[in-house]
């Protein structure tokens, strides 16, 4: 028979900050609404290319770090959030000259990466709560996860966008390559931070 007590293994570095395993609901809307805003901030620097409608933006690093800080669902939670305050009519999505603000940026040909980012921040959330983010190795792979989810919700939306039989490639070339080379440098930044902090705490094994 099992405690109830987390294992040092399935726990996040919130929980770790805020000193127990049964942090106060207070700490744990307060994390979430945290990242959120994070989230919206970040969306505003962005950079808009001329040959895709997807703009480049820090979002993605923010989502996975998040992810990983609060785990999986404090961190879909955030993102939750995060998409609300957006459809609600509220100006946190990257700025477009084309693309509105509001519930139709999510039906919009970059709808697929916002929907995503819930997904991706508990795909990352949960590898972390598994040890995944206390070196550096692992934490490269949880953040590499959520990436991926993160990619193909974006590109597989973009794909309905794109007219004729070569959507989906169409879709790779404006919605992924592009980006590729400066998420994987942005992923192996983020990756660097988890360890850190958890080396801080002292509790990184």
């Amino acid at each position: 028979m099992t405690s109830g007590r987390i294992h040092p293994l399935q726990t996040t570095v919130l929980a770790e900050l805020a000193g127990r395993s049964d942090y106060s609901t207070a700490i744990r809307a307060a994390a979430v609404l945290f990242v959120a805003a994070l989230t919206a901030a970040a969306s505003q620097v962005s950079v808009p290319l001329p040959f895709t409608p997807v703009p480049f933006t820090l979002q993605p690093m923010i989502v996975l770090l998040g992810g990983a800080a609060l785990g999986s669902r404090l961190g879909l939670s955030s993102q939750v959030l995060y998409l609300a305050a957006g459809i609600a009519g509220l100006p946190v999505f990257a700025a477009s000259p084309l693309l509105p603000q509001g519930a139709a940026r999510l039906l919009g040909p970059t709808g697929g990466f916002l929907m995503a980012y819930p997904l991706a921040a508990f795909v990352a959330g949960w590898l972390a709560e598994r040890g995944f983010d206390r070196r550096y190795l692992g934490s490269v792979l949880a953040m590499a996860a959520g990436l991926g989810v993160l990619f193909a919700g974006g590109v597989a939306w973009l794909a309905w966008f794109t007219p004729g039989h070569a959507g989906f490639a169409a879709a790779i070339q404006a919605g992924l390559v592009p980006f590729l080379p400066a998420d994987i440098l942005k992923l192996f930044v983020a990756a660097a931070v988890m360890p850190q902090i958890w080396r801080l705490t002292g509790r990184r094994s």
